[in-house]
C-alpha cells in the first residue's frame, strides 16, 4: 500500500506574524501624519489682476475678469476684495497657513476701476484685540436673591 504524505499544517502564531504587522502599523502611522492642503477663497491669478486698467475698466469688466467678489465694501460699493487662502494641517495640530492672498480694486461712483491693490500674507499685520469688558447698567443678584424671585411666578 502507497501511503499520501500529509502537507504538514502551518499554526499562525503572533511570532510569525510580527514583521507584517510591525509593517502595516508602520504604515498607519505614516499615512496618518501626511499634510492635508485645503484652499479657502477665490484664488485669483495674478496675470488676469495685471490686465485691469485703472481709469479705463468699468465694474462689469472686472466681474468677467476675476469672477464674483469675496466680500464686498460695506457702504457703497466703492470696492471688491477677493480673498484666498491655502493651509496645511498635519493630523491633530492647528493648521499652518501657506499663502493668503487680498486683492481688492476700488471703483469711483461711475464704477470705474480707481486702483487695484494686491496682498498677500507678508503684508497681514496683527490685530490684538482689547480685553477690556463693558460694565452692564443694573443689579447682580445673587444666589439666594435669585431663588427668592423665582417664588411665585410659576404658572399653577
Amino acid at each position: 500500500m502507497s501511503e499520501k504524505k500529509k502537507a504538514p499544517t502551518r499554526i499562525f502564531t503572533l511570532r510569525s506574524m510580527k514583521t507584517p504587522l510591525a509593517a502595516l502599523a508602520a504604515a498607519t502611522l505614516i499615512s496618518a501624519c501626511s499634510p492635508r492642503v485645503d484652499n479657502h477663497g477665490n484664488a485669483v491669478h495674478i496675470d488676469d489682476v495685471s490686465t485691469i486698467e485703472p481709469g479705463v475698466h468699468t465694474r462689469d469688466h472686472v466681474l468677467n475678469k476675476l469672477g464674483s467678489p469675496s466680500s464686498r465694501s460695506t457702504f457703497g460699493d466703492t470696492a471688491w476684495y477677493y480673498i484666498s487662502e491655502r493651509t496645511e494641517t498635519t493630523a491633530f495640530f492647528a493648521p499652518d497657513l501657506i499663502d493668503r492672498q487680498v486683492i481688492v480694486v476700488k471703483f469711483d461712483e461711475h464704477g470705474v476701476v480707481q486702483g487695484v491693490d494686491v496682498y498677500d500674507k507678508e503684508s497681514a499685520q496683527l490685530v490684538e484685540p482689547v480685553d477690556r469688558e463693558t460694565p452692564t447698567a443694573g443689579n447682580t443678584l445673587g444666589f439666594i436673591e435669585q431663588i427668592i424671585s423665582n417664588v411665585g411666578r410659576f404658572n399653577r
